[in-house]
């Protein structure tokens, strides 16, 4: 019987100057509303999502690998238990405590 998600699980995945967060999370989960400065690729690769993009929302079931344009605020809730990894191209050393602050667009 496969192990159900209880609380977010997130691991960090740096190679070749891509970033790959890889999130773990239940049913009912939201990422919260943020942008990026930068394009980047989510990748679905278990469960199904509602994404919510400037405030226009589609499902989506894995596998799927999706575009997410730069500063166009997002969200996603999980509609099961979710495996949603957000992967972006990096320059220099990262540091997983401040990687975000790098890639998250401040609200203004």
């Amino acid at each position: 019987m496969k192990n159900r998600v209880e609380e977010i699980v997130t691991n960090h995945h740096f190679i070749g100057g891509v970033y790959a967060k890889e999130m773990k999370y239940p049913l009912g989960w939201i990422i919260k509303s943020h942008k990026h400065k930068y394009d980047h690729m989510s990748i679905l690769s278990q469960g199904s999502v509602v994404l919510e993009v400037d405030g226009v929302k589609e499902v989506f079931e894995a596998p799927a690998v999706i575009s997410v344009k730069a500063h166009k605020t997002h969200s996603v809730l999980a509609l099961e238990e979710v495996v949603w990894f957000c992967i972006h191209k990096i320059e220099g050393e990262f540091d997983i405590d401040t990687v975000d602050e790098t890639l998250i667009e401040e609200e203004k």
